[in-house]
């Protein structure tokens, strides 16, 4: 039984249906929210996805829902939301929660764990494509570069003084079915065309990074390079997962225009220079079998026919 903390998650559930799909069973967890999208809905029934309420910064339940579904491994991915919850809340559930996680599968003897990190690491890094051997700023521009590196510095110290068998996967900016914040180019430009009228949040601005690339990469992609790493039996410790290169603003908006003919999409400000290497090297994670299979533009126009059928 593989548990997926943060389950009920955009990335989540997408994983966990690769997962059910590869022929494990899957147990997903769930944090006052709960989701079933249909392409999950048959492994539900049948019984190979189940679901736990978890709170990962309950060290007792993490303990008790791994033992009482008898786990094997862990993916984690459970994290709050972008400015949900105050910063102290936010160290308690990602840094306690990572604690709790790792705790629990030592004392049950459970094998490997796969820890969620981000891009957003190499926030400030100099010239990519990076890799993961690079050296990271100290500096954190955003709450998710912060935690992320803390937590991939507390997991691999914690392996190396264990012997877990663990793995950080830095995941690009992924986009797709069920992401709800509209906090991506993607996600933004896609609901826009879709849905005229869509009040679109403001893009979150990172101080020292360019807003207008970004290293995308399709939730169908990122969750088939998840399970690829999960149940690989490499023993490389890091692994970027992203698209394999920095997409430019104005390639998302005209794969958008070419999706829904007729949408006219809102002005883009051009590029302002800068390095278009700017994205992660998948070399690494490459040895294992992964290539992103979607194109950009069949990646929109797969999120447009879904968009067009379902809420999210």
């Amino acid at each position: 039984m593989i548990l997926v903390t943060g389950g009920m998650g955009f990335i989540g559930l997408h994983t966990a249906e690769q997962l059910a799909a590869a022929g494990e069973r899957v147990l997903v967890t769930r944090f006052r929210r709960s989701r079933s999208p249909e392409f999950l809905e048959p492994y539900l029934q049948s019984g190979q996805v189940e679901v736990a309420d978890l709170d990962v910064s309950d060290p007792f339940s993490v303990l008790e829902v791994m033992a009482s579904h008898k786990v094997t491994s862990v993916l984690h991915l459970a994290v709050p939301g972008l400015g949900a919850v105050p910063v102290g809340r936010e160290i308690e559930v990602n840094v306690g929660g990572l604690r709790n996680v790792l705790e629990a599968a030592r004392a049950l003897g459970v094998g490997r764990v796969t820890v969620a990190s981000s891009v957003a690491v190499y926030a400030g890094s100099a010239q990519g494509p990076w890799t993961e051997d690079d050296p990271l700023p100290v500096t954190s521009p955003s709450a998710t570069s912060a935690f992320k590196k803390a937590e991939e510095i507390l997991a691999l110290h914690y392996a190396e003084r264990t012997g877990a068998d663990l793995c950080c996967v830095r995941i690009g900016v992924v986009y797709g079915p069920l992401y709800h914040t509209l906090s991506n180019l993607p996600s933004r430009m896609v609901h826009s065309a879709v849905r005229p009228g869509t009040v679109l949040p403001p893009r979150p601005a990172v101080p020292g990074s360019r807003s207008d690339l970004s290293d995308l990469i399709y939730v169908a992609d990122c969750a088939a390079g998840l399970r690829l790493v999960h149940l690989a039996r490499s023993r490389d410790r890091i692994y970027n997962l992203g698209g394999g290169r920095a997409v430019p603003d104005v390639e998302v908006t005209a794969a958008v225009a070419r999706a829904v003919p007729g949408w006219s999409p809102p002005e883009i400000a051009p590029n302002s220079g800068g390095d278009e290497s700017r994205y992660m090297s998948l070399a690494s994670i490459a040895a294992l079998g992964f290539e992103p299979r979607y194109s950009l533009d069949d990646a929109i126009a797969e999120y447009v026919e879904w968009l067009r059928d379902h809420d999210l």
